[in-house]
């Protein structure tokens, strides 16, 4: 990859108010030899010991899942589409959000962060019941490079105030149904080739 911009997709409508604005990604050097960090890295969340009864239900729930809904169709070329559902905790006041980036396999097989793609919290809604969101990728491949094999991760953060509530973490997966913005209808899929 060469370069990407990175446009978040609002939700459906029956679902959570437009997500906010995210950074355009800078420019990204080929996949082999972008600067990466590990594709794990652990949520700064404020929260600390056991998961409690609520939270464990939240992050066990079958509503939690990521996807990749767009991959390189032909009325968006090298766009990748990354959809993230998160269940609500029941109470209105309570506030979800998601982060999306782009991860790309490495020689070793290895999933590594494309490190330009990775975006801000984005605001999905109230958390009286569950939301999607998602973020699409505009990549440009490098000429003459072999193709690249991606796929999605999405942190997800459950919030009152300023406290964080609990905190997960999703790569994508296929057979789950965006509510908006999948290319072609009802796409889903675990990883994305681009090149």
């Amino acid at each position: 990859m060469s370069a990407c911009k990175h446009r978040p997709r609002a939700p459906a409508a029956a679902l959570a108010p437009g997500a906010a604005i995210l950074a355009a990604c800078a420019a990204l050097a080929a996949a082999s030899a972008a600067v990466a960090a590990p594709a794990s890295r652990p949520p700064a969340d404020g929260t600390s010991g056991k998961p409690t009864a609520a939270q464990r239900a939240l992050l066990h729930s079958h509503e939690l899942w990521a996807t990749i809904d767009v991959c390189d169709p032909r009325d968006q070329p090298d766009t990748v589409g990354v959809r993230g559902s998160m269940p609500g905790d029941g109470d209105a006041h309570d506030r979800m959000y998601m982060s999306f980036r782009l991860q790309y396999e490495g020689a070793s097989g290895q999933w590594l962060d494309l490190s330009s793609t990775t975006g801000g919290w984005v605001a999905v809604g109230g958390s009286s019941s569950p939301r999607q969101g998602g973020s699409s990728f505009d990549l440009k491949p490098a000429q003459g490079k072999p193709p690249v094999t991606l796929r999605g991760v999405v942190d997800f953060q459950w919030r009152r105030g300023k406290r964080v509530l609990a905190n997960a973490t999703r790569t994508t997966a296929a057979g789950h149904k965006s509510l908006a913005g999948a290319d072609p209808k009802d796409f889903s899929a675990a990883t994305c080739v681009i090149g």
